[in-house]
């Protein structure tokens, strides 16, 4: 494979929920004219694949070069059906649908899919006063959940949180969450697009659900819920590794890591599995492969893991997702700076526990 990195198209969701502001706040350009939900930054979901936009690959997509160049493009000794990456950026001007992705044994029981969904937002920006629904309250039995979602009563049995910017939630396959009024985030995520939703609503076109098929989307629901699931906000933890770059630690677990960096002027970076780079701020320039590329503010590069190395230049801020190996990636670096095993767990799913 010639490893470069990747730009690719950009699927879009005109979800109900969504409103300007990933061009107005995010100030990501080129956008239709139009109420956008989500824009799928990285994607290898049926329906919503990603084609490569530049260079020997262009016109290829996600899924035809992942196929071919597994080891090259995701990790050494990788094996899937899919890129197993998904990104986005998701505005939630309005309230999600109160929904669940079911976890990777759900999926393929009930589902018959290879994986779940595991996800983690990244808050990019939030009212004052904005909050979540995340997770289910202790000690309720399955008849008076069903009951309070047929009633569009959730915060009788949901658990709802603060949001803040800056903070980031880790949301295992089987639990019930929303966000939104108010609320710009970048989410991180299996590949996937399966879920359940309580609504009365379809969140395509805010039509109306009619009541049995309401009731049928929750006895599904309720069938993938994992009630004893719970999150916590967390901002973060600092790795200092030179006075060119600070990099936060914002979430971690099984199936993805989701850093954010502040860069000072030029890194060098060496890396053994694929990275997804999401800028937040001015142009950042790429050094890699011998050529030199520009990654504008809220625009996406996929550095295929085969790539190995590459040099930034620029000052501003930026995402990186990645598939980690945990002991490598998370537990060294973090236990280096000084961070215990217990608030290094806290940073999602550690230890592979909520699978």
């Amino acid at each position: 494979m010639k490893a470069y990195p990747l730009s690719l198209s950009l699927p879009l969701a005109y979800h109900v929920f969504g409103g300007d502001l990933i061009q107005t706040r995010l100030g990501k350009t080129g956008l239709p004219d139009k109420r956008i939900a989500e824009t799928w930054e990285v994607s290898d979901v049926d329906g919503m694949n990603a084609i490569v936009t530049n260079g020997e690959y262009a016109g290829l997509t996600l899924r035809e070069l992942t196929q071919r160049y597994p080891d090259e493009m995701v990790a050494p000794g990788w094996v899937g059906p899919h890129f197993p990456l998904l990104t986005k950026f998701i505005d939630a001007s309005h309230m999600l649908p109160v929904h669940l992705h079911a976890n990777d044994t759900a999926a393929q029981q009930l589902e018959q899919q290879p994986n779940g969904k595991t996800e983690a937002w990244h808050i990019l920006w939030a009212a004052p006063n904005a909050s979540c629904l995340a997770g289910i309250k202790p000690h309720l039995t399955p008849e008076e959940v069903r009951s309070a979602l047929l009633a569009e009563k959730y915060d009788e049995v949901m658990v709802r949180k603060p949001v803040k910017t800056g903070d980031t939630f880790y949301i295992p396959g089987g639990m019930l969450h929303s966000f939104g009024p108010d609320t710009l985030i970048y989410e991180i995520e299996q590949t996937s697009n399966i879920q359940q939703h309580a609504m009365p609503w379809r969140m395509e076109d805010g039509s109306e659900i009619s009541r049995p098929e309401r009731e049928k989307n929750i006895d599904a629901l309720m069938a993938e819920l994992r009630p004893t699931l719970t999150t916590e906000p967390q901002p973060g933890l600092i790795i200092e590794e030179t006075a060119n770059i600070s990099r936060l630690m914002c979430c971690a677990g099984p199936y993805f890591a989701l850093e954010r960096w502040k860069i000072a002027t030029a890194y060098e970076y060496a890396f053994n599995g694929t990275r997804i780079f999401s800028n937040l701020g001015d142009p950042l320039h790429i050094e890699a492969a011998g050529e030199s590329y520009t990654l504008g503010r809220a625009e996406t590069l996929l550095l295929p893991a085969a790539l190995a190395n590459i040099r930034l230049q620029g000052t501003g801020e930026l995402l990186v997702g990645y598939l980690p190996n945990m002991q490598r990636d998370v537990v060294e670096p973090l236990s280096r700076q000084g961070y215990d095993q217990q608030t290094i767990e806290r940073m999602g799913d550690i230890l592979g526990k909520k699978r």
